[in-house]
């Protein structure tokens, strides 16, 4: 009987945190919130937009993710004027320097 009832409470108090941070306000189906300033955004439906997008992909015309992006393109033009030798050679030197980025660091080795 006791196991019951502390089991009992347990999912109340469960079921009183999730109705506590639920929030009242939020919109209802597929409604868009009238609070904040209007959007100006596209005029075309959802729907135009998918139909013209599997046209674009049967016809072939769609580009891979990313790969329009006008740095990749710049980069992909561009020529090493260095051999694998010598990058290999600036890397060991850097790293006897303790010069290196911190992998996933994002900044450079604090100098002392």
């Amino acid at each position: 009987m006791r196991r019951i009832s502390i089991v009992a409470a347990a999912a109340a108090a469960t079921m009183a945190c999730s109705f506590a941070f639920a929030q009242a306000s939020a919109p209802m189906g597929t409604e868009r919130p009238t609070t904040g300033t209007p959007s100006t955004g596209s005029t075309t439906t959802r729907a135009k937009t998918k139909e013209e997008t599997l046209k674009a992909r049967k016809e072939g015309q769609l580009q891979p993710a990313g790969s329009t992006q006008k740095g990749d393109e710049a980069m992909a033009k561009q020529k090493s004027t260095k051999t694998r030798a010598q990058r290999k050679a600036e890397t060991m030197e850097a790293r006897k320097k303790k010069e290196l980025v911190p992998a996933g660091g994002g900044s450079p080795a604090p100098s002392k």
